[in-house]
């Protein structure tokens, strides 16, 4: 019963992603960018399950399992920062995007002004090839995490059954086939979520027994900082939540998420579409952080036995919610569970493959093999590339995240802020924050620092320090404010 209602389930999503060629016309402006054809209501739904992926059913239930309610204080800065980037930039996307006719984040980057600086392209779609490859990995990896611990099946079979997915509907409807199955999978996400919620706070006997014990889990698990943080006072508490809002901001320098904007169908739309994406990304991720806390006092009182989540002798808290579903549910509804954790990581992997291989074939290659055929080959290359980092990468989902998320919002996004106030920098300028801010991210992470505070915030910074003191030795023109907001 449970292997037959997830089969069913990915088999609607299959469906969906394949019925787009009823519509698909054979161009490269099609393939990656639905024609710029996408209403509102699907712009926001896509971008939004693009955005909060395996990463949420598995990485944030796992933090939450093991911090408690500073993950409720990490999804206010998160969202916050991701609120007041967006609002600075999407509507910029769109309408440049129209204007210069451009079909990729690094493409977009480097005809904003009207110029071609065709070495930052060069240099933002190796970036952008690179770590999208490592963030499709990381969604591969959550996948066969799941099946893993529902079906005892080996780590690689997830990933290898993911793959096959994206390439068979992403190979034939390109972005539109992504589109339209993240938002059927939104949907199937929010509802798993809501169905395992209610489920762990009856077996726990209600809301108030629940709230009542979840305040006895530990000392710590119902403040609102880490104890690390909190340690360190007001300005512990502070570095945490700015940070965290910096994380979020970092959404406006990621080329999966950023083009569903690009496509949408009408830059007056845009604001609509973020109507849509912010409603469900409050509801999902306030779910998301319940369901997390909620598994950490099933397993501390026993309800479900904490070996189940054991990996090499280990807890591993990202195992927490197919365990839980397992225990808790009925076969059909842990197919459901399990469909919405598996929705979750397609509905971002699919966006990351084609993301990648728009780079590398619109970004990287000559023009005169941009093209349709081009275009599907480059998205069977990345997807093999991002599975075989999949089956051998050590690290857990969550840092692999956040690594890929943390050097893309760096490296992007604050040249797109500075592009959408009117800054003018010129080429060398530009590749100057973009590769700065790169490595500012990483040395940061690679340090440890990130556990202090996470490295976008010193990366963006270190980028608008390179501008301002660019344009003090004249490598920029005078900045010219332009009206920002959805």
């Amino acid at each position: 019963m449970l292997l037959a209602s997830f089969l069913g389930f990915l088999l609607i999503f299959l469906l969906i992603g394949f019925s787009s060629v009823l519509v698909r016309s054979k161009k490269q402006s099609d393939y990656l960018l639905a024609g710029s054809s996408v209403p509102p209501s699907l712009t926001g739904l896509s971008a939004v399950a693009t955005n909060n992926s395996g990463f949420m059913f598995i990485g944030v239930i796992g933090y939450t399992y093991a911090t408690g309610l500073p993950a409720f204080t990490m999804m206010v800065g998160w969202i916050l920062g991701d609120w007041m980037a967006a609002t600075m930039v999407t509507r910029k996307v769109r309408q440049m995007t129209e204007q210069r006719g451009t079909l990729t984040i690094p493409e977009l980057l480097s005809r904003w002004g009207g110029e071609n600086f065709q070495l930052l392209k060069v240099v933002a779609a190796l970036i952008a090839v690179a770590l999208l490859g490592v963030y499709a990995a990381a969604q591969f990896k959550a996948g066969g995490k799941a099946l893993q611990a529902l079906f005892g099946w080996d780590l690689r079979t997830g990933a290898i059954i993911g793959a096959v997915m994206v390439l068979c509907y992403g190979f034939s409807g390109g972005l539109r086939a992504s589109v339209w199955t993240d938002a059927a999978q939104s949907v199937v996400m929010i509802v798993a979520m809501t169905v395992m919620l209610v489920a762990a706070v009856s077996t726990v006997g209600g809301w108030q027994p629940a709230w009542t014990g979840l305040h006895e889990v530990s000392p710590s698990f119902f403040q609102f900082f880490p104890a690390e943080s909190a340690a360190s006072g007001l300005n512990g508490a502070l570095l945490f939540l700015i940070g965290w809002t910096f994380a979020g901001a970092a959404v406006i320098g990621q080329p999966h998420v950023m083009v569903r904007f690009m496509a949408c169908n009408d830059v007056k739309s845009i604001r609509r579409a973020r109507i849509y994406y912010y409603l469900w990304f409050v509801a999902f991720y306030t779910l998301a952080v319940s369901v997390g806390m909620m598994a950490r006092l099933l397993m501390d009182q026993g309800a479900v036995n904490p070996s189940l989540v054991m990996n090499g002798g280990e807890l591993d808290a990202e195992l927490a919610l197919p365990v839980m579903a397992e225990v808790l549910l009925h076969p059909a509804a842990t197919g459901l569970v399990l469909a919405g954790l598996f929705a979750a990581t397609i509905s971002t992997v699919d966006s990351l493959i084609l993301s990648c291989s728009a780079c590398l074939s619109r970004d990287l290659m000559p023009s005169r093999w941009h093209g349709y055929g081009t275009a599907r080959v480059a998205t069977l290359v990345v997807v093999g590339g991002s599975l075989l980092i999949a089956l051998f990468a050590k690290e857990n989902v969550f840092n692999l995240v956040l690594f890929a998320w943390g050097v893309l919002g760096s490296a992007f996004g604050g040249l797109l802020v500075v592009y959408a106030l009117g800054g003018r920098p010129r080429e060398s300028l530009t590749i100057a924050m973009v590769l700065v801010a790169s490595a500012v991210a990483i040395g940061w992470r690679m340090s440890g620092l990130n556990a202090t505070i996470f490295e976008v915030l010193p990366a963006v910074v270190s980028t608008w320090l390179v501008y301002g003191v660019g344009r003090l030795c004249g490598l920029s023109g005078p900045a010219k404010l332009s009206s920002v907001g959805a």
